[in-house]
């Protein structure tokens, strides 16, 4: 049985609230779940004590057993420090895309050619 440390999702619509669980990977994200660890309040300021309560021990005791986090269950036990995570860095992921990439070609040579007329 696979297990994973992710956010359950309650609160009304437009008014997420979270609860940090262990769960069966295969159950769903609002369904079954076998341990609550805390509670991830994503409306409240970043410095507010209520934005993350969690058991760091319990999670920590989880982590030892072999669950996974989620990236963004990773972010915040980062952020307690129970887990080091490792930022992660795509720069190509910013670069533009094909046909953006033809269009600004294509300026380019157009300035160019204008620039060359004009002297």
């Amino acid at each position: 049985m696979s297990l994973k440390i992710r956010l359950s999702r309650g609160g009304a619509k437009k008014r997420p609230f979270y609860r940090v669980v262990v769960a069966d990977a295969r159950s769903p994200r609002d369904g079954r779940f076998i341990e609550k660890l805390g509670t991830f309040d994503p409306l409240a300021p970043k410095d507010s004590e209520i934005r993350l309560v969690l058991d760091v021990e319990k999670a920590k005791e989880w982590l030892g057993k072999g669950a996974q986090p989620t990236d963004r269950v990773a972010r915040l036990l980062d952020g307690v420090g129970a887990i080091k995570r490792e930022p992660r860095n795509n720069p190509e992921k910013a670069q533009p895309k094909k046909k953006a990439q033809e269009r600004a070609a294509a300026a380019a040579a157009a300035a160019e050619k204008a620039a060359a007329a004009s002297e």
